[in-house]
């Protein structure tokens, strides 16, 4: 669920402007799954960038503020939103901790990383949302720690109906910054695509694991 119209727009044209979305539809990239895909994002590119991690960070911590207030903890998912989590719990003052996908092999055997009040409700924060199961294996075990989550928000989702259906399903209400289709009609607008490139582009989301076969 996009949050502000608004922002949504000016996040996908930061995420844009600095590569951390790039958009490839005649050269598609390969995923980890095997998909063939026009889009790659890596959000941890922001981090390089003040003026848009001060963006990102400043606007979910006003969002998690409308939305769930401050006596909470900030929950990062490893690797990608350890430093945009961080930031978000240094612009509100609140706790931070940050949920790796499994337990460490060695030492203290985390999954958790941090102090996790068992007192405080937690608010996660994502980079990225594809089907979303990464980032509910994160709230499994934030659950698991018998912490109460709340939800979550994200800076980018490719707004699959998998996703949709996961979220729901945990019960787990999902916000983000931006997603595809306004990542879309913000490209469009600004001609960094075309029109037959955009509709190329949607008919990817439709059937990301057939595209391109």
């Amino acid at each position: 669920m996009i949050y502000n119209e608004t922002t949504a727009l000016k996040t996908a044209e930061y995420l844009l402007n600095i590569n951390a979305i790039k958009l490839q539809p005649e050269d598609p990239f390969i995923w980890a799954s095997g998909w063939k895909s026009p889009i790659y994002c890596d959000n941890r590119l922001a981090l390089s960038f003040p003026e848009v991690r001060t963006f990102l960070a400043e606007t979910i911590a006003n969002q998690i503020k409308d939305l769930y207030g401050t006596d909470i903890t900030i929950a990062g998912v490893a690797t990608g939103a350890i430093g945009i989590g961080a930031l978000v719990a240094q612009a509100l003052d609140l706790p931070f901790v940050y949920v790796r996908p499994e337990p460490k092999k060695h030492g203290r055997q985390n999954q958790i990383e941090g102090y996790l009040n068992p007192d405080k409700k937690v608010v996660v924060v994502e980079d990225l949302i594809s089907t979303g199961m990464s980032s509910l294996n994160a709230v499994s075990a934030l659950k698991e720690a018998n912490a109460d989550v709340l939800g979550m928000i994200a800076l980018f989702t490719y707004g699959f109906e998998k996703a949709q259906t996961n979220f729901s399903s945990a019960g787990i209400p999902l916000y983000t910054l931006s997603d595809y289709d306004h990542l879309l009609a913000f490209a469009t607008q600004t001609k960094a695509i075309s029109e037959e490139q955009q509709a190329t582009l949607k008919s990817w989301r439709t059937a990301p694991s057939e595209w391109g076969r």
